[in-house]
């Protein structure tokens, strides 16, 4: 039964890798489109944004006590402010590399079975949930519902914790957690290749803004 288990968490982390390529675009486009299942669908199709929540609830679960509720509800919360400074294009830098990191360092508190104080919890994720909340207000005014997007949005947020929860209740109390430590692994390799493509396009757009500054001189 173990060995089954953990043969399917390494099938789940191959699918993942294979979907890594088509997220190499950037999170804020120039078009948006569709209400309510427009907004529902957008987590669950956005790969890193999903394996983010699932991890929040999942090292939610691991903590155990207040955190398996107080950090699902949590972030979406703080994802709201960070969906309004979007929708008021204020800025906020790095938004790529902000969500893979997100996913990086809670899938290597998850694979530590780290437990901090709850604040010191809180603040990670609450700092996250401001990237990935940035992420989508910035795309909310162009959708042709904005109000219907976010609920959509929302609640497809507050299932995937309620997934990551789940997941995790049931992973935690088999084989001492090592199965959840396992899953947290997974998941921070494969921040680690966001993180690679969120800084290729980063370098990439630097090196389009040096071509262009050579025009001009040395």
């Amino acid at each position: 039964m173990i060995h089954r288990r953990l043969a399917a968490l390494a099938g789940l982390a191959g699918l993942v890798a294979l979907m890594l390529p088509q997220v190499a675009a950037a999170h804020i486009t120039a078009t948006g489109s569709g209400g309510f299942t427009a907004g529902f669908e957008h987590p669950l199709s956005g790969y890193d944004h999903f394996l983010a929540m699932f991890a929040v609830g999942l090292w939610g679960a691991q903590m155990g006590g207040r955190q398996v509720w107080q950090l699902p509800v949590t972030f979406p919360l703080i994802m709201v402010v960070g969906g309004v400074i979007g929708i008021l294009g204020l800025p906020l830098p790095g938004i790529e590399i902000g969500i893979a990191l997100s996913i990086v360092v809670l899938g290597l508190a998850i694979a530590a079975g780290w437990k901090p104080y709850e604040w010191v919890a809180l603040a990670i994720i609450s700092v996250f949930a401001l990237y990935h909340g940035y992420a989508h207000g910035a795309e909310l005014p162009l959708a042709a519902d904005p109000a219907d997007f976010a609920i959509g949005f929302v609640l497809a947020t507050g299932m995937i914790h309620v997934i990551g929860v789940g997941v995790g209740l049931i992973l935690e109390p088999i084989r001492g957690g090592q199965l959840s430590r396992g899953l947290g692994a997974i998941i921070a390799v494969v921040g680690l290749g966001f993180l690679a493509l969120a800084l290729g396009y980063l370098q990439s757009q630097l090196g389009f803004l040096q071509g262009g500054l050579s025009l001009f001189g040395h």
